[in-house]
């Protein structure tokens, strides 16, 4: 049997309130309770609060309009219908902005009453619900800037929220796109460090003598062109966090000096005699996998048991197609496009691709439909080739740098072969370029033609 409504009715005319309660007994959904003074109401409130409360402006001392503030005051937001005399709107105005739900002037109809009462009813149940789905959206977006609703990213978060606060070093692993700086970012910012600087270091984009300097720093004459000393990311890190990406491209000679200031917490700049102490927290991210790269010898195990004391492995996002819908609309609001709605049909092609890019490709792909579709309504012929491609047809599974024989439209297989020798190149641009036979000009072009940049 469904729970009654509680309406209080507090006025002090006995007349009033029996016509009241009368109209409102009749309704099987609500149950009444009377108070004839301002004092009795605020008792009545505190003993059990309304679901709605029915108020007369003037009552004995206090009246209605300090029972109203009294509530509010309290930071109870149940509805309140204000009654006042006839002639007296201006008090009903300044009711409504003490936060009255709505006001009547007596006289008026019973069946306007009752609407009052369904209609303010009707707003607070809209209201809770809306409560509700914020409630479930802070949770599942618990973590700043962080979208996820699957189950296997939530207790990855748990693990991330329980790391954040212990200052070990944190390996993130991943495919490329999965979102590692994201959750390196989260991290610091759920951290002991989260007022100091994040700085981070893209160790696959810098030669090793580019990179050297950038890390430990360097003295005015250490090489040609230092014509002054330059601090290096781990001195500029002090105190917060160096976030070392693409860590499985660091040459063994670096890796060297980094196991060091690991391990010691101190280091030289280039060029220099003098011991720099620093207090960092280093986190890593890498889509290698660094096991076959020791084993390959070109990767030291000593300083992957340094870097990888807290592990976090990012699923791909075709291992979390929950999370899609979500993402999608994450993403129409990041670039404004709160209109356009996906179609079912749209959506489902979107859930059942593959994405090899994962996140970063599903956003390139949403800011894509944003600029080039024309309606507000997204169809699926709105979306890129591969997509369609990718959820219609076999999936193109390339193992070398050749067309397969059938099954894939030119499209779809030229994506996979980009998006493979960038995995192989470890997301170095050039070096993927010269595997395609292209020129890096070219490679990127393709890349941003298909959604890859």
């Amino acid at each position: 049997m469904p729970v009654k409504r509680r309406i209080l009715i507090a006025d002090d005319e006995k007349n009033m309130r029996w016509v009241l309660a009368e109209a409102l007994s009749a309704e099987e959904d609500y149950e009444v309770v009377q108070a004839e003074s301002g004092k009795e109401a605020l008792e009545a409130i505190s003993e059990q609060p309304p679901d709605l409360m029915v108020l007369d402006h003037k009552m004995p001392a206090p009246n209605g309009m300090e029972v109203l503030r009294t509530v509010r005051g309290k930071g109870m937001s149940f509805p309140v219908i204000m009654l006042t005399a006839h002639g007296n709107v201006e008090g009903a105005v300044v009711a409504m902005k003490a936060g009255a739900t709505e006001y009547l002037t007596k006289p008026f109809d019973l069946e306007e009453f009752k609407l009052a009462i369904d209609k303010a009813m009707h707003v607070a149940d809209l209201s809770e619900e809306v409560e509700r789905l914020r409630e479930e959206i802070e949770k599942d977006y618990d973590i700043e800037g962080i979208v996820a609703s699957d189950e296997k990213m939530l207790k990855l978060l748990e693990d991330v929220k329980q790391v954040a606060p212990s200052g070990a070093t944190v390996m993130i692993t991943g495919e490329s796109g999965t979102g590692k700086e994201l959750v390196a970012r989260a991290i610091h910012r759920m951290s002991p460090q989260v007022g100091k600087r994040f700085i981070e270091v893209h160790a696959g984009a810098l030669p090793e003598t580019l990179l050297e300097s950038e890390l430990f720093g360097y003295e005015k004459g250490a090489f040609t062109g230092a014509t002054t000393s330059k601090p290096g990311r781990f001195e500029l890190a002090n105190g917060g966090t160096l976030f070392l990406d693409e860590v499985g491209d660091i040459t063994p000679a670096v890796q060297v000096k980094l196991l060091r200031v690991l391990q010691e917490q101190r280091f030289e700049r280039l060029g220099g005699t003098k011991s720099i102490e620093v207090d960092v927290r280093v986190i890593a991210a890498t889509n290698q996998d660094l096991e076959e790269l020791i084993a390959d010898g070109a990767f030291r195990e000593d300083l992957f048991y340094r870097l990888n004391v807290v592990p976090i492995a990012l699923p791909p996002l075709r291992d979390r197609r929950g999370d899609i819908p979500r993402l999608v609309a994450h993403f129409l609001e990041k670039y404004e496009a709160g209109k356009k709605k996906i179609s079912p049909e749209a959506m489902s092609l979107l859930v059942d691709y593959q994405w090899p890019g994962n996140i970063r490709e599903l956003e390139n792909t949403i800011e894509r439909i944003v600029i080039l579709s024309p309606s507000d309504d997204v169809r699926p012929e709105d979306l890129p080739a591969e997509v369609r491609a990718g959820a219609t047809g076999p999936r193109c599974v390339v193992t070398t740098f050749e067309l397969p024989e059938q099954g894939c439209d030119l499209e779809t297989v030229e994506l996979e072969l980009v998006q493979q020798a960038l995995d192989r190149a470890g997301g170095k641009v050039p070096k993927a370029a010269k595997m395609l036979g292209l020129t890096p000009k070219t490679m990127e072009a393709r890349m941003q033609r298909l959604g890859l940049t």
